[in-house]
């Protein structure tokens, strides 16, 4: 079907960030756009801590909300930009006196609450890699993660720690330190609330370099445990400009970000970006309730919603229209990102919100948003839009001698979406894993691994993955960490993993597996091995399990996975 452009009016034009996208595309340089940052006093050095927080608690909007919080009771908490300047330098005060050295790895397992902030810019200013955690993950990828990125220091709540990781601290010796929320220490851990107490509220940022690293965060692969990718500080110019263009946002915003801050997309435009740009973040504490978002973004007021297809997906069961008692009057600007967002949810929000959602695209590699459908131009649905400003994007096809082949514009078959080195944002290496970084890029290009189509006006469509890793709520989970945990099993001899479609989770993880002999196949042995993955894999463990007789392999004994997907009736990408 080929859906109708959703046309926006000459008022929306005239009022969004981005009015003329040929115009500013022709004139935009990184350059100019550094000069909107401020850098650090005297040295003029980046620090993301200071771009997001510090340089507006000591101007005209220091008491201007940084932070709107809603507990789960739906109390509202506001905190200034100068409140979470103060509270980020305590936390950075903090770690100097436990001797916590610049560039250890401060791991957060936090929801989205307050202290979540505070941890994040507050290790961002004693130069430290803050990493976040998924709270849905399960101990096994917690430890994973732990692990490979040699954790020093991991903040999170006493409940967590108890339930999750005190059983698997010990096989993770570089954690020295774990910080526990609220007044009362646990054993083995130290209470937070008293220890930013005793802490300095003054903090001076040691001036760094752009590269410096800032972040770690984790992304599932397909053959092989996660990746660690390090993003830089560096990167804080690339947010800014992105929360400008690709949400929009204006100094009077209210923009609620409803990804999970244990990934990318929340921790960073729901806690860096948009607080970058002077503008109130709202943080919902809980998962995701249909009727309570209703309420949120009709209570709070919201401005600008940065979601995932799942919710939206979630909230068109409902009925075509929002409850006569939810008015989101307010709400003129609606996003997405975390998988494809098909084409009859862009036009449903045009019908239930009173906007169009706009499709972005971008991956923890790239850092921020790199291609969107922005507010001043009209919507294509099914399409993700345009490269912003500063990025220059291409479709390619790999040699079998390695190297790539741009395809022209007059080429319409899909390509690998790829970008031109480099942009601020552009991850800087894997974690202990150069040789895989190198082979993330050739002939000037990163390659990103999905594959894409263009058409003649430079729009984007997704059309697949050239792996196999899985979008399933909200999560991108990697085949080879759940059959990992699978054959632990005693009964279990062999394990495939695929994804396959789901009409609110996009896809859902189904395991294949065979048995050893002496195991029979049956239902109680399936609900066996299934509460067997939810206890070590949390979110990342299979919906799903089947058993087989063999698995389809190579010669060389790798699962087909390809071939269980075409068993499934699923195209493989």
């Amino acid at each position: 079907m080929n859906w109708p452009v959703i046309r926006k009016s000459e008022a929306v034009r005239a009022a969004a960030n981005l009015r003329d996208y040929a115009r500013t595309v022709a004139g935009f340089s990184w350059e100019a756009e550094l000069l909107a940052l401020s850098g650090l006093p005297g040295s003029g050095a980046l620090n993301i801590a200071h771009e997001a927080v510090d340089r507006y608690a000591t101007g005209p909007r220091w008491n201007h909300p940084a932070l709107r919080w809603l507990d789960r009771y739906d109390t509202v908490r506001e905190y200034t930009f100068a409140e979470l300047s103060e509270l980020s330098n305590r936390f950075a005060d903090l770690l100097g006196r436990l001797d916590v050295p610049r560039g250890e790895r401060v791991y957060t397992l936090l929801g989205r609450t307050p202290e979540l902030y505070v941890a994040v810019f507050g290790a961002l200013k004693a130069g430290c890699v803050l990493s976040p955690l998924f709270t849905a993950y399960g101990p096994e990828p917690l430890r994973d993660r732990l692990s490979l990125g040699e954790a020093g220091v991991l903040v999170t709540t006493p409940e967590l720690y108890r339930g999750k990781i005190a059983a698997i601290r010990d096989s993770v010796p570089s954690l020295r330190r774990v910080l526990v929320t609220g007044e009362t220490p646990v054993p083995g851990a130290l209470a937070l609330g008293p220890a930013l107490e005793k802490s300095s509220p003054h903090y001076e940022i040691e001036p760094g370099e752009p590269g410096d690293p800032a972040f770690l965060h984790f992304t599932s692969g397909t053959t092989g445990p996660a990746k660690g990718v390090l993003q830089a500080h560096e990167a804080v110019l690339a947010q800014y400009v992105s929360a400008r263009y690709a949400l929009d946002l204006h100094p009077s915003d209210l923009l609620w970000c409803s990804a999970d801050p244990g990934g990318v997309t929340g921790l960073t435009y729901a806690v860096v970006a948009p607080l970058t740009a002077g503008v109130t973040t709202l943080s919902v504490e809980g998962g995701f309730d249909a009727g309570r978002w209703l309420s949120v973004l009709s209570g709070q007021r919201v401005t600008v919603w940065y979601t995932e297809p799942a919710a939206l997906r979630t909230l068109m069961r409902r009925g075509a229209e929002p409850p006569a008692e939810h008015d989101l009057s307010a709400l003129r600007f609606v996003a997405s990102t975390g998988e494809p967002l098909p084409p009859e949810t862009v036009v449903w929000g045009q019908d239930a919100l009173g906007c169009a959602v706009h499709d972005t695209w971008w991956q923890t590699e790239t850092g921020a948003i790199t291609i969107a459908n922005f507010a001043g131009e009209d919507v294509r649905p099914g399409s993700m839009g345009r490269p912003l400003p500063g990025i220059t994007a291409g479709l390619v096809e790999r040699g079998e001698d390695g190297k790539v082949r741009e395809l022209t514009a007059g080429e319409h078959q899909a390509g690998e979406l790829a970008l031109r080195r480099s942009w601020p944002s552009m991850f800087r290496g894997y974690w202990r894993d150069p040789g895989r970084y190198d082979e993330s890029f050739s002939d000037g290009w990163y390659l990103t691994g999905d594959l894409a189509r263009r058409d003649d006006d430079g729009y984007y469509s997704y059309v697949g993955r050239t792996d196999e890793v899985i979008s399933a709520r909200g999560y991108r989970v990697g085949p080879f960490e759940v059959e990992s945990v699978l054959v632990s099993h005693p009964a279990v001899r062999e394990a495939g993993v695929i994804g396959v479609p789901d009409p609110v989770d996009g896809e859902r993880v189904k395991a294949f597996v065979t048995l050893h002999a002496g195991y029979e196949p049956d239902e109680e042995l399936r609900l066996e091995l299934l509460a067997f993955g939810r206890r070590a894999l949390g979110a990342l463990a299979p919906a799903e399990l089947v058993f087989e007789d063999s698995l389809p392999r190579t010669r060389t004994g790798k699962v087909l996975r390809r071939v269980l997907k075409a068993g499934e009736g699923v195209e493989d990408g």
